[in-house]
């Protein structure tokens, strides 16, 4: 009994600790991103994409969007995103947002031909420990075809098994959880395994975050 109150007592002081001595930033740059993607459409059919804007803190906020075509010949687009393929060839799509006489907006290149091909997107990472504790390993990120995606992670992963309440999480900030989307907790310490999130999209979030949620302190992270 003495020794498992020792062992609580010092993760207790070890994560204070991390509280006390970590100054948390949680700004970002404000971003505008559009989250679907076509590869191309078949002429005559209409695509709808979609777009997001995420404020200096990494939160989502509902803004009015303005969509143009480079070249409407080929592609059109109306105020909702809905773009029409009108004729063969490509044309680059932008999204644009204005705050406070800053611009943010992104594009992408949309081709038109005899049929709509949308393919499955997938990205290699690794998350990296930002305490004393064990975290790293490598990871893929890929899209799902039901709209959702996975997360697949090679026998190079290792975690501390001590970590307490240790949850994973997808966020568009770094440094928070604020909102971030909680996928689970971490149950495998080991080796290869895999997640399945549903009904996220594959450039909805930035970041793997990995947090001690009983503390709310950041362990470990990974770029997507």
């Amino acid at each position: 009994m003495k020794n498992l109150s020792l062992l609580v007592l010092m993760s207790i002081v070890g994560f204070t600790a991390c509280i006390e001595d970590d100054f948390v930033d949680d700004f970002v740059e404000a971003e505008l991103r559009i989250t679907t993607l076509v590869d191309t459409i078949a002429e005559g059919d209409t695509f709808q994409l979609e777009a997001n804007f995420l404020n200096n803190v990494g939160e989502s906020e509902e803004v009015i969007i303005e969509w143009s075509s480079s070249d409407e010949n080929i592609v059109s687009v109306d105020a909702t995103g809905l773009v029409t393929a009108n004729n063969a060839g490509s044309a680059i799509v932008t999204a644009s947002y204005e705050l406070d006489s800053v611009e943010y907006e992104d594009s992408i290149d949309v081709e038109v031909g005899a049929t709509t091909v949308v393919s499955l997107q997938s990205l290699e990472g690794s998350i990296a420990t930002t305490t004393f504790y064990d975290l790293e390993g490598d990871f893929v990120f890929t899209e799902t075809a039901d709209g959702g995606v996975t997360i697949e992670f090679g026998d190079d992963y290792k975690a501390s098994a001590g970590l307490p309440g240790l949850f994973l999480y997808l966020s568009n900030n770094r440094n928070s959880i604020a909102a971030a989307r909680e996928i689970t907790e971490v149950t495998v310490f080991s080796g290869a395994h895999s997640y399945e999130i549903p009904d996220v999209g594959f450039s909805d979030y930035r970041y793997l975050l990995y947090f001690c949620k009983p503390f709310n302190v950041k362990v470990g992270d990974g770029e997507i």
